[in-house]
């Protein structure tokens, strides 16, 4: 009998177990159970492990979602990479073209980002920023579910995998992901993490749809779908994995040239973050003069990047590394990269390494001889006596000891040394700005400072001043100028700033002012009212 014979057939993904308790007779059809007594069944079945894992994602979830809601009325998040989001899937709740005014192009155009699409039907209910905030929270932390099933089977000890979910959620680049404002590349966390445990344990039904998950979070998900193929084709199943890789570069293209380009006018903005002129010159660099390359890629704080990525997890997954690797081609690339924010362990560049990097790690202990006997003497009369040493208990424990103390030093978490900003939505800035924008009307067009756009972007038309009387990171390259702007700018109704004139482009604000009447103001922030009689000057836009 194989390996593949020996397995448990596929169940739920908390469950292998039988689908009845002992107290349910054997011959009554679960569908024909009451609701209440199937759930009363399936609660009767959970482990300890189990019930100690939905309390970690809970409570990571919980705890996350609130940090960050608090953030958010604290105004700790801003147009980038909040507001955008928000406006852009509030659009698509009310059944128009998701052209996000904040950045000057379509939602989808800026980034193939699909999986909001799923988002919509909640904000037709629940249309409010928060949906965001825990959505992220909920994906990110749902990764360590596959973590922990993995863990218990390849480990073959449910509390061994328990520190491996721990781990996972404790990693530096996990947290800090979830208190970057909002991206979607959080649901890479779940999505990547499930894919990869389903192709380990040849689910393919969840393998595919997650997959396919991953591919619609975002078009360079393929960075780390392709080496998931390639690791299924040598590892499990050629000819699956080889229609991975070719679905995953073929959506890329299509959402790349096809999508992007047709939405936005290019296939990619990104291409400057690639050093040595493109992938090219980096390939003839590493063949021609590769010091060069190296110093390079050791220069800045790229090694300490490396460094804080891998150290929480011990090193361990270098005894079987392949599994790992599914992640490393992202971890190349955030390394190569020119943009600074790639190769620092705060932004959700580096979400999509650690599920890889987790279950690599498992993958790699569970290569681990369980136990190793030792003769060891046993006295004074010299005999020798026999110690059997628990390697994957020591491994296992390796792991969590590097993990919490690498969280402490790094991660955003109660007991850290760096848990980062914590909001508070009632200090005087947070309350009086709620307090001012009541002067304006819901549907108004609106020029905002970028920590007030958060808390008006369910609108068709908002800006984050400068913009649209001087374009600042606007339109298809980031920084575009031109009639529509202009037009754009005769539409403003109200302008909202802060009284101090440090933090805000004041000499923009001076172009414009005689075109505006004070409305409302504090002793914080002040909003404006276009008077459409007096003409905007020729230079404002």
């Amino acid at each position: 009998m194989t390996a593949a014979d020996q397995r448990a057939p596929e169940g739920t993904l908390l469950d292998d177990a039988p689908d009845l308790d002992a107290d349910v007779e054997p011959d009554v059809p679960v569908g024909s159970l009451p609701v209440g007594e199937r759930v009363r069944a399936w609660a009767a079945r959970r482990t300890p492990g189990e019930v100690i894992l939905a309390t970690m994602v809970v409570g990571y979830v919980w705890y996350y979602t609130a940090r960050s809601l608090d953030n958010h009325h604290a105004l700790g998040t801003s147009s980038y990479d909040s507001a955008l989001y928000d406006q852009g899937v509030w659009l698509l709740s009310q059944f128009e073209a998701p052209f996000v005014t904040l950045m000057g192009r379509n939602l989808f155009g800026d980034h193939t980002s699909f999986i909001l699409l799923f988002l919509v039907p909640v904000y037709w209910v629940f249309p409010a920023a928060g949906v965001l905030f825990f959505a992220q929270s909920a994906a990110i932390g749902a990764g360590a579910i596959p973590v922990f099933l993995y863990g218990r089977k390849r480990l073959g000890n449910e509390w061994y995998a328990l520190v491996a979910a721990g781990a996972y959620l404790v990693h530096p680049a996990v947290g800090w992901t979830n208190l970057e404002n909002f991206h979607p590349d959080g649901f890479l966390g779940a999505f990547v993490a499930f894919a990869i445990y389903a192709a380990l344990e040849r689910k393919w039904r969840m393998y595919a749809v997650f997959v396919v998950l991953s591919l619609l979070v975002k078009e360079d998900a393929s960075l780390v779908i392709v080496p998931l193929g390639i690791w299924v084709a040598i590892q499990r199943d050629k000819r699956r994995g080889i229609l991975t890789i070719l679905g995953a570069l073929a959506f890329m293209a299509i959402a790349m040239l096809v999508v992007m380009r047709g939405l936005n006018g290019v296939a990619t903005r990104n291409g400057w973050r690639i050093p040595f002129g493109g992938p090219g010159g980096v390939i003839d660099t590493a063949i021609t003069n590769p010091t060069d390359l190296w110093r390079y890629l050791t220069s800045d704080t790229r090694p300490w990047y490396l460094w804080q990525m891998t150290i929480p997890f011990a090193w361990l997954f270098f005894r079987l590394p392949w599994v790992a690797m599914i992640g490393s081609l992202v971890l190349f690339t955030n390394i190569l990269s020119t943009f600074w924010y790639q190769y620092q362990i705060e932004y959700h560049y580096s979400l999509v390494i650690v599920p890889a990097f987790a279950l690599g790690t498992v993958h790699a202990i569970g290569a681990i001889r369980e136990r190793w006997q030792v003769q060891v003497p046993g006295g004074d009369d010299d005999e020798q006596r026999v110690v059997s040493l628990p390697l994957r208990g020591i491994a296992v424990g390796v792991w969590g000891v590097a993990a919490y103390i690498t969280s402490m030093l790094w991660a955003p978490v109660p007991w850290g040394n760096h848990p980062g900003w914590y909001g508070d939505p009632s200090n005087v800035y947070a309350t009086s700005m709620r307090e001012i924008i009541e002067v304006v009307p819901s549907d108004a067009v609106v020029a905002a400072y970028h920590r007030v756009t958060p808390h008006m972007a369910h609108r068709t038309e908002i800006y984050q001043f400068p913009t649209p009387f001087r374009a600042v990171l606007y339109g298809q390259n980031g920084n575009e100028d031109g009639p529509r702007v202009v037009d754009r700018a005769e539409r403003v109704e109200y302008v909202v700033l802060p009284t101090s004139p440090d933090t805000y482009p004041v000499d923009d604000w001076l172009l414009i002012e005689d075109a505006f009447e004070l409305v409302a103001s504090n002793d914080i922030w002040v909003v404006y009212q276009r008077d459409f009689d007096v003409p905007l000057p020729p230079e404002a836009g």
